[in-house]
């Protein structure tokens, strides 16, 4: 008697089901993951001594659609682009020493935040439910907050750091969490085809 295969029930993490793909899909998400990276960080806002850019959206955004393994490799290999020298970090700048400058903490703790969120959103907190997805969002941008502030506050003090290096952002990072939240709910609206519903013999 013939039978139907079905895909698992259980929804992906993500409507990209990267996890699923070759390493050759994955090595091409990872170049475009970085791609969009870097057009993140050429919207700024400029400010003192850390800009404001939307980076820390795409950053979450990455997280949270590509798991936090392969999230945390493309941030990372970002990062490494901008460290020799190509024009992928904020407002289009480049060169190791914007990691040992006031945005140095920031910049380190990009990968963690990415991580951070898509650990989360493979454990439910994600397009699928939207008001956690929004939690993960906001709980990787304090991430990034806390850690970036920590490194300036050895380089300017604890109280200067606080005032502008945190507090600032703050109205930015809900926002951008929130923003990161319904561009997810929209990607969750996506549902690839079943790959094999052919009858079995």
């Amino acid at each position: 008697m013939a039978d139907i295969a079905f895909l698992s029930s259980k929804p992906s993490f993500s409507p990209l089901r990267l996890q699923d793909r070759s390493l050759g899909w994955q090595a091409g998400a990872v170049v475009l993951g970085t791609l969009f990276l870097a057009l993140s960080s050429y919207i700024e806002v400029p400010m003192v001594p850390v800009p404001v850019t939307m980076q820390t959206f795409a950053v979450t955004l990455i997280g949270a659609l590509y798991g936090w393994r392969l999230g945390a490799v493309t941030i990372a290999a970002w990062l490494v682009e901008g460290a020799v020298g190509f024009p992928v970090l904020a407002g289009g700048a480049a060169g190791v020493q914007h990691f040992v400058g006031p945005t140095g903490g920031y910049l380190f703790a990009f990968p963690i935040t990415g991580a951070l969120v898509g650990w989360l959103a493979e454990r439910g907190w994600n397009g699928n439910r939207v008001v956690l997805a929004f939690a993960a969002m906001l709980l990787g941008n304090l991430a990034c907050l806390v850690l970036g502030t920590m490194w300036l506050a050895v380089m300017i003090g604890t109280e200067k750091a606080i005032t502008f290096g945190f507090l600032p952002f703050l109205v930015g990072g809900l926002l951008k969490s929130a923003l990161g939240a319904a561009t997810l709910k929209l990607f969750s609206g996506y549902k690839p085809e079943p790959t094999d519903l052919r009858p079995q013999e």
